[in-house]
């Protein structure tokens, strides 16, 4: 255990604004208090809720430190933790900001442990997307069960979260349609389970969902993409369907009007969040476990499209607001 502070490189946010108004900035992160541990960081994910917190779409207090993952290794633990120990190596998914950084202090509850197979590059990649995927596929529910054989839609299918659900959809029997900006986007996703694949730039993915199930729809859609993909998503899904609401990457969806449900089938729409899932050390421990066994059987593998050096976090922004990347983005320290 530490009592002093340590001084460490930060990216951090003055007020909302573009790629441009991210800083790198030293500052001290303090000894772990009660509940918590003093992590240094050997890799950091990036994820597009980051752009959202950046430009101010998701309203936090300035200044604001960015970033939601990361993995390293156990510096210092605060007085009551007993699942870390000084040297684990960790990974871990934040409820607040703050890992774009070589330190980081903070509450230990959603900081696990991370198994040797598993790298800190991966680890870091990993545990916003790969918690989310298991919380889409495993933990949410609609009036249909959605069983081995069914279709099922998933927008933005090459992106990190996609391209860990298009793999856990397989394990789990499913065949996932996967929508994508590009032919090379399709191709990754295909090659790594989704059981379709659309390119939303050149084909209509309401008629083409139609095409692949015969007519039927679907019973779930997941949607990151928000107010571009919405409507449409809609109209894919057979009556008592789900819709899963769970990003905004085209900006966020406008109010809905309960009688368009009824009119489209008396369709079922969520709005969901990671972090509602993750309210327990127990249920955080329990969601972990089935990633990271889902990994180290090979079910699953992580695919890091970009890699970027702190110092060129902007660079990192500017092509994920692009949507030039494909899977997971991260930091190098």
């Amino acid at each position: 255990m530490s009592s002093s502070s340590i001084r460490s490189r930060v990216v951090q946010v003055n007020a909302p604004g573009g790629p441009d108004a991210m800083e790198i900035c030293t500052v001290d992160i303090p000894a772990p208090g009660p509940g918590e541990v003093r992590v240094q960081h050997h890799a950091v994910g990036l994820n597009f809720i980051d752009v959202y917190q950046r430009t101010g779409l998701y309203a936090l207090p300035m200044p604001l430190r960015l970033g939601l993952e990361a993995a390293g290794v156990v510096e210092s633990v605060g007085e009551g933790v007993s699942h870390l120990h000084v040297g684990d190596r960790v990974a871990y998914v934040a409820p607040s900001p703050g890992s774009y950084a070589d330190w980081r202090t903070l509450p230990a509850m959603t900081v696990c442990r991370l198994p040797d197979g598993i790298s800190f590059e991966t680890g870091a990649a990993m545990m916003l997307k790969g918690l989310t995927a298991e919380y889409l596929l495993r933990r949410v529910r609609g009036q249909l069960d959605v069983e081995a054989g069914d279709h099922v839609l998933f927008h933005a299918a090459a992106g990190g979260v996609g391209l860990i659900a298009c793999q856990w959809a397989r394990a789990l029997g499913l065949q996932l349609i996967g929508t994508a900006g590009s032919d090379e986007k399709c191709a990754l996703a295909q090659s790594l389970g989704a059981a379709h694949v659309i390119n939303y730039r050149t084909e209509n993915f309401v008629e083409r969902v139609r095409e692949i199930t015969g007519g039927q729809k679907v019973k779930l859609v997941l949607d990151s993409v928000g107010k571009d993909t919405f409507e449409g998503s809609l109209d894919c899904l057979m009556p008592f369907g789900l819709m899963v609401t769970y990003g905004n990457a085209s900006g966020p969806v406008p109010p809905v009007a309960p009688l368009v449900l009824a009119q489209k089938g008396c369709l079922y729409l969520t709005r969901q969040t990671l972090f509602t899932h993750l309210r327990s050390r127990e249920t955080v421990q329990a969601m972990v476990d089935e990633l990271f066994g889902m990994v180290t059987s090979g079910r699953i593998q992580i695919h890091i499209g970009q890699r970027f050096a702190l110092e060129d976090v902007r660079e990192a922004h500017r092509s994920l607001e692009a949507r030039q990347t494909m899977g997971s983005t991260i930091l190098t320290l």
